[in-house]
């Protein structure tokens, strides 16, 4: 069964820059070394807000195997206006299906 995460946070002005910059490397080593089980995307709905979907396929979460995603997630706290809000939710559909 698939599970979903949302995670929206909101970056201080400084930050945003540094923010895209780790986001990017994320997606980069995803590339490289497809660890397969997840679908992933982030949106950046304003200017220094954005938002995180992972759907995860199976128990563990892939991301947290990506040295990157540890990179980036490290000084979110120190990088945010408003922290990361995560919510998990059962997924109902998703395209494509892959």
């Amino acid at each position: 069964m698939s599970r979903a995460v949302v995670v929206r946070y909101r970056v201080k002005p400084e930050s945003l820059d540094e923010n895209v910059r780790l986001v990017r490397e994320v997606y980069a080593e995803l590339a490289a070394t497809d660890p397969g089980g997840l679908r992933y995307s982030t949106c950046r709905v304003d200017e220094r807000t954005f938002v995180h979907v992972a759907v995860i396929e199976g128990d563990s979460n892939p991301l947290d195997e990506v040295a990157a995603f540890r990179a980036f997630t490290e000084g979110i706290a120190e990088r945010c206006e408003e922290g990361p809000q995560p919510t998990s939710g059962e997924l109902i559909g998703t395209y494509p299906t892959r």
